[in-house]
This record gives structure tokens, sequence and C-alpha cells, in this order.
């Protein structure tokens, strides 16, 4: 990069030192929010909304809980005029949500503004002009007093219109690129404005202060939001709001800050739509002030129905990454990280915990319609044991033994980097019925018997190339006299054998699972798995699992001197 000289650096910082907001460590009650994805949102859509889309993205604001809905600039076009008309005249807007319409300072705007408003029962009027020195010096050309003149004028017509009209009318007053105004002009602006309006308790004024374009770090926006705060006129009456974009990638932190810095109210979009780089996301910013056990006063119990209308509706599609929403945000491909969140899964599940403190995931995701299974821990060849074996679990009811897991893993790690995919759940079953379960070959279980003097003694029956040989042994448990019995009549040797149990649910009907693993000759560890009805039959089943994974990973039994005895 060798341009850097051309850029300065925009922004002003406040005359006095304002740092009362780090004092703070986090946000303590939810701000007002105003969503203007209908105006702000839907004029950075390639394909602006239609009413009838509009009107649906309407409904599904009030779902999502706004009490303020900026529903656009209805002097700008028929759709946008039609759009508010229809809102009033079918009676659509809720009595405890304010709509907020967009004017600028220009009388034929002004009254047109007040024409579509009319027989509303609350509406927050908002008047904008520049106020920067790159607007005032290239755009509009005109003096600091000039510009104060326009908000003035703006602000008289206002009165004068909402006199006249009947509604119920708030008034909001923006600088429009505060952040790229000089703050001491910033705040003469708008105190000539609130000097115009008065407001009082019963009747209170917004002013907005919007980083139009994104221009400093966040820091420095919060100094200049206290800054305004202490200094406004009729401060105790004054609803100080924020209108971040997104330009640094900071709208966030901005927002944040700004409130700690004394901000009530911000506007912003769902999933931050908006021009350029968008606006402020609100659902990142209320999941965040969640995840600090601080309620947002907005309902996202479901994010991915609200995902799935946003995105029908705006043709916009939401990154894959992205915060709270994101198809990915809450998975875990790693291995490290899956076995840290299903430990920590069942850590709390066992501990009964009343805190959210599993490791990778900042917030339940449950709690906001966000499933376990399938989102959580996904699997391809990045993933480790303890994720392949928490979708077993958690999907198909397999509680693999630790040592089992860490077999099974690589076999499914193997597969995924072959094939080059993420595996599905069912692709991840598939492979470990494929491998460990009920395997009848080479030597296929038959049946079984023990002996009425000893239970200890048994008669297995196998079936090995067609033929049923019958084979007996001893042990200090059946499973064990029917492991000598394989040995001895197989020419096989193995050690250390292992064998774990439980119950699976499968529909109404209960069948157990088993799972038998053991050390072949030459080092290596082999294991089974049988599923049956009888638990019996399915650790034998599990047995004879594993003896045949050992029996087919070698060389062919005529070579390595396998036999079965008649």
């Amino acid at each position: 990069m060798k341009n850097t000289e051309k850029y300065s650096r925009g922004y002003f910082t406040p005359p006095a030192k304002s740092l009362k907001w780090t004092e703070k460590e986090y946000i303590e009650a939810a701000p007002t929010w105003c969503s203007v994805d209908l105006r702000d949102g839907n004029q950075a859509l390639i394909v602006p909304m239609s009413l009838e889309e509009k009107l649906e993205y309407f409904q599904l604001l009030l779902e999502v809980g706004f009490k303020e809905i900026e529903v656009g600039f209805p002097a700008a076009s028929d759709t946008e005029y039609a759009f508010l008309r229809t809102l009033i005249e079918q009676n659509l807007i809720p009595e405890d949500v304010t709509i907020q319409v967009l004017t600028q300072s220009r009388e034929h705007i002004i009254k047109k503004t007040f024409e579509s408003l009319k027989g509303v029962n609350k509406a927050v009027v908002h008047l904008y002009n520049s106020t920067s020195v790159a607007q005032r010096e290239q755009v509009f050309q005109k003096s600091e007093q000039e510009i104060i003149d326009i908000a003035v004028t703006g602000a008289k017509l206002l009165k004068k219109y909402a006199a006249e009209t009947e509604g119920n009318f708030q008034f909001q007053y923006s600088p429009e690129s505060f952040t790229g105004t000089e703050m001491e002009f910033a705040l003469n602006i708008c105190n000539s404005v609130l000097d115009i309006w008065k407001p009082t308790v019963e009747n209170k004024v917004i002013i907005n202060l919007p980083a139009t374009v994104s221009m400093s770090m966040p820091h420095v926006y919060a100094s200049q939001i206290e800054y305004m705060s202490e200094h406004l006129s009729f401060r105790d009456n004054v609803i100080l709001s924020l209108h971040p974009h997104n330009d640094r990638g900071t709208g966030v932190a901005d927002a944040e800050l700004g409130v700690l810095a004394g901000a009530q109210r911000v506007e912003g979009t769902l999933f931050g739509n908006g021009e350029r780089t968008g606006n402020v996301d609100i659902v990142t910013l209320a999941l965040n002030m969640y995840s600090h056990g601080v309620e947002p006063n907005l309902n996202f119990n479901n994010i991915p129905g609200i995902l799935a209308k946003y995105e029908k509706l705006t043709r916009m599609r939401v990154p894959e990454r992205h915060p709270y929403g994101g198809e990915l945000v809450f998975t875990a491909f790693s291995g490290s990280h899956q076995d840290a969140i299903a430990k920590g899964m069942k850590w709390r599940e066992e501990k009964n915990r009343d805190y959210w403190t599993v490791p990778y995931l900042l917030i339940d995701p449950k709690d906001i319609g966000r499933q376990y299974e399938g989102d959580i821990i996904r699997i391809n060849s990045q993933s480790g044991k303890g994720g392949i074996g928490y979708i077993l679990k958690q999907n198909y009811g397999l509680d693999l033994p630790a040592k089992m897991r860490e077999s099974f893993g690589y076999a499914v790690k193997k597969v995924s980097d072959n094939l080059h995919k993420e595996l599905m759940p069912d692709e991840i079953h598939d492979i470990f019925l494929n491998e460990y379960v009920n395997i009848d070959a080479p030597v296929e279980f038959i049946e079984y018997q023990f002996s009425q003097n000893n239970s200890y003694d048994t008669t297995v029956a196998v079936k090995k190339d067609n033929t049923v040989h019958e084979f007996s042994g001893k042990g200090n448990g059946r499973l064990d006299a029917i492991s000598n019995a394989l040995q001895s009549s197989l020419g096989i040797q193995y050690k250390d054998l292992v064998y774990t149990e439980h119950a699976l649910e499968t529909g109404s009907e209960s069948k157990a699972v088993s799972y038998v693993g053991f050390t072949a000759a030459n080092g290596s560890v082999y294991w089974g798995c049988g599923i049956d009805a009888d638990i019996m039959t399915s650790s034998i089943k599990a047995l004879f699992s594993a003896v045949n994974n050992m029996v087919s990973s070698e060389q062919p039994a005529a070579e390595q001197g396998y036999s079965l005895s008649k």
C-alpha cells in the first residue's frame, strides 16, 4: 500500500475529554430498538421490496418485537407512499408500535410526508440534513449558518404541519454525516433544532447521531456521543439515538460503546443490511446483550425462521460465519473443539449448572432455535474422536467406549479426507454399521448353547465358507468361554479383552448394544459392536465383529494358518 498520504483522519474529537463510558463494564439494560430495515435496508437492496413483500417484512419485525419501525421515505416514491397508507388504512399497526418516516428539510417533501401520515395513531417524523465538512464544502457549498438555517427551517415546518394533520407525532432530528462534523458545530445545530421544538417530559424529542460513514475507531465515536449527551439542551427530555453504519466493520462496537456513553436508542437492521457495508446488526447487538444475561426485549428464539424469511424477502444471503445467524457459527469441525464441546455438554448435564459455560459456545444454541444435532458438531477430515462420538450418541444413541471412539474417528476422518467432503450424520452412522456392527464375514455366528451343569461351558455354531461348524470352550464367564472357543478353534490369539453395553432405544422397542475390543498378538487393537434384542446375543455378535475385523485386516486365513476345528 503506497498511497497512505492521501488519507487524513476526517473525524473530530470532542473539545473536552469524554471518557466516563470507559468505567462501565457492560450494557445493563437494552436500549430502545428502531428497525430501519424497511427504509435504510430496503433502499440498499438490488431489487427493493414490493408492497406485498414490505407488508410481510413488517409482520416479521412485529414478531421479533420491535416497537419502533421506520417504514420509509413516503415522499420519495409511490410505492413508499402506498405502503404507509396501507398500514394506516388497514389498521396493520399495533397500538403499542410507533412507525417512523424520513423527510428532508424541504417544504414540499415535509407537506407530502404529513399527508401520508394522516390518521396515524403515533408516528416519529425524522428530519435530517447533512452537516459534515465534506458535505458542506463539496455538495452544498454552504456556510455553517446556512446549514443551521436548513435544519431550523425544517424544524419549524414539522411543527406547522403536525399541528394541521390528524395524528400523534414525535419529532426526530439527525445531523447526517455526524461523524465527519466538528463536535461544536454538531452540538450547535442540534441545540438550534431543540430550541424550536422545546421538548417536554410529555413530548420528548429524539436526537439521532448517525455514523453515516464510520470514520474512527469505536472509542472515538463513544467519546463523541458522551460529549453530545452531556451538552445537549433539554437533555432530560431528549432521547439520544444512534445510527451506526459498518464501513470499518465496527458497527456493533460503535453501537455498544455509544450506549455505554449515554445513548438510549439504536437504529439498525436485521443481520446488518444497509448501504455499502451495511447498518449495524441488531441481531448481533441484542444477542451480545443476551450473552451477558441482559434481556434484550427482542425475540430471537427462532433465528432459523427469521433468517429464512429475511433471505426470501431481501434476496440477500447471510454468510455462514455471520454472528449468531450464520449456518456455521455454532459448528465445530476441529477435533479438539469438538472434544471440549462434547465434554462440556456432558459436564453441564451431570452437574445441572445454572450458568452456561460450555467451551467454545457463547450461548446455548437452543435458546435461538438452533439444534445440537447437525448444528454444533459437524464432521470432516479435521474432526476428532470426541465430535464423532458425540454425533453417534446424540443422533443414534450409540455411546462408544473412549478407545473405540478413537479407532472409529480415524476411520471416519479417512473417508472424509478421501472424499474431500463433510460427512453427514447418516453417513457417519453408515460407516459405523459397515465397519463394526454385526460383522458376519468371514466367520458368521449362528447360535450358542451353555452346559446345564456349568454355565461357563459353551458350544458355538458358526458358518465359514458356507459350512457350519461347532466348537466348544470354557471360561470364567459366558463371553469369556465363547472367546476362548473362538481363539482355540480359529487358531488366533488376542488379549486385554474389554466389554461394555447399554440399551439402545429405537422407537417403542429396546435393543441391547454391546462393544468388544481386544489387542491382537501383533499389537493391533480391534473393535466390534453387536446389536440385538437379547443382551447376551448382542455381546457375542460384538465379539464376532471384532474377530472378523481382525481376521479380515490381516493376511488370508490360509497363509496365517487359520483353521476351524472339526
